[in-house]
């Protein structure tokens, strides 16, 4: 993958990122074993720049008339699809899911996938991959509240 002008900014507890413009993704490129040396611009994952640990997320852009070339399923991460502008379809196992700004579709491990962008304007999506069964707590139960009170400087 090449990292184009991903600003990273780490502090004890967090790492930030600043990617630029979503129209700029295509500055991005993934490099996937089944694509032969040859580059998919607009995908950016976010894993390693972050420091993540328990899930992999990837920013997207597929450009207009563009489609995933095959099927893909995992061994044990579920996908969150999250359509953030433009319009498609999606397939699981052989159903089509109309998708547009604000769709999202949760993909079990062994659901075969694919997409593609079908209209004339460019599709942007965040993926969030992480091991299905993984999560020990609902939201509200790993929330630990802390006494401080919340202050901003000025």
């Amino acid at each position: 993958m090449t990292m184009a002008s991903l600003e990273v900014t780490q502090g004890e507890h967090f790492a930030s990122a600043h990617a630029g413009p979503l129209d700029e993704l295509s500055s991005y490129q993934f490099f996937h074993p089944l694509g032969k040396g040859r580059g998919f611009p607009g995908k950016l994952f976010l894993k390693e720049p972050l420091g993540m640990t328990g899930m992999e997320v990837s920013l997207n852009k597929l450009p207009a008339g563009q489609g995933m070339p095959f099927y893909h399923k995992h061994k044990t991460h579920e996908e969150l699809y999250i359509f953030l502008k433009g319009s498609g379809q999606f397939q699981v196992d052989g159903r089509v899911v109309p998708v547009r700004e604000g769709t999202v579709i949760r993909v079990a491990p062994d659901g075969s996938r694919t997409w593609r962008n079908d209209s004339q304007e460019d599709l942007y999506y965040i993926v969030v991959q992480a091991m299905a069964g993984s999560m020990a707590a609902t939201d509200i139960e790993d929330g630990v509240p802390l006494p401080e009170r919340v202050t901003w400087p000025d």
